[in-house]
């Protein structure tokens, strides 16, 4: 905090955590009232996000990333709320795609009823660890101002909640995914990766699935910045991202030419279609990588848009007070 000081009666300058406020002090009376002038930022000139010139080290994205876990490590009965739903709707899903394999062949594009049941009940518990529908915090941060403490931390915002993004799905894989998949393989007959490089395929799909989903939110997410109120963004992509990446079915139900297409000209599927396909070994290892491929440029190409929405928002922002 640093306080310019000047004679009596005169104004004062006061900055506080990148906030001025405009005081008028005098020795012989009780201080003035404080105005809150502005924040504006936005200057191209600027350096943000450093202190001293250094970056920040690896440190501060780890314990980012533990006060993720941590912080929904602490809400015990959300969690158990959260897999009681994903199973009950987990028999949901499973009474449909059995009635379809009875309806019919004993494959359906490509999926035995074992591969079908592990693709329900695997992405039921999908749906908690890359959190495909979350409540808009960001947006409402930008709405309410409160972002611009995110702006004065020495990490960028994006970095920021991609860490502790990150530490949250390693809490969700130990409860809101095992739990429904444990339920699923009491009741039905699930499908087990027969090559072991399977799961090693599979545990980084999880991640880089976890990252695609949180590009898209953030996405959403700083659409407030023009915005302010992104219900119209949230909505749409609740439903797209349900219908068209893999929770309701499979991608391959669709006809080839648009399963192909969304796979790889959208990034929907990287959250749920691709990590349950290389779990329940539809396709042979080379395919396996091949998704994960596809699934590596989505990150970078999401992360470097969700880098450039960032620089253009700050532009935009201004908040002022008072």
């Amino acid at each position: 905090m640093a306080q310019q000081h000047t004679s009596a009666h005169e104004p004062v300058v006061i900055c506080a955590c990148g906030v001025l406020m405009l005081a008028h002090l005098s020795p012989t009376s009780t201080p003035g009232p404080i105005y809150t002038v502005a924040v504006v930022r936005g200057d191209d000139g600027l350096a943000p996000h450093a202190i001293g010139g250094r970056a920040p080290s690896y440190r501060a994205y780890l314990a980012l990333a533990a006060a993720g876990f941590q912080r929904y490590a602490t809400y015990r009965q959300a969690m158990v709320a959260a897999v009681v739903t994903n199973s009950v709707f987990g028999f949901l899903r499973i009474a449909v795609m059995l009635a379809v394999i009875g309806a019919g062949t004993r494959t359906v594009v490509g999926y035995d009823e074992r591969q079908l049941a592990t693709f329900v009940w695997a992405g039921q518990g999908l749906i908690g660890v890359v959190l495909l529908w979350a409540l808009p915090e960001f947006a409402e941060r930008i709405r309410s101002g409160d972002v611009v403490t995110d702006l004065l931390r020495p990490i960028d915002p994006v970095w920021q909640l991609l860490a502790a993004d990150l530490g949250r799905a390693g809490y969700a894989v130990l409860t809101r995914f095992v739990v429904p998949v444990v339920v699923g393989a009491l009741v039905f007959d699930l499908y087990a990766p027969r090559r072991p490089v399977t799961y090693a395929l599979f545990m980084g799909s999880i991640l880089l699935a976890t990252i695609v989903c949180f590009s898209c939110r953030y996405l959403v997410n700083a659409a407030a910045y023009w915005l302010l109120d992104v219900r119209g963004p949230q909505t749409a992509w609740t439903l797209t991202s349900a219908i068209f990446g893999g929770l309701y079915f499979p991608v391959w139900f669709f006809p080839d030419a648009l399963a192909i297409g969304l796979i790889v000209a959208t990034p929907l599927p990287s959250v749920i279609q691709i990590p349950l396909d290389i779990l329940v070994e539809r396709g042979s290892p080379p395919v396996q990588l091949g998704l994960l491929g596809v699934q590596a440029g989505w990150v970078v190409a999401l992360l470097a848009l969700c880098r450039w929405v960032q620089r253009r928002g700050e532009r935009k922002l201004v908040i002022q007070g008072g």
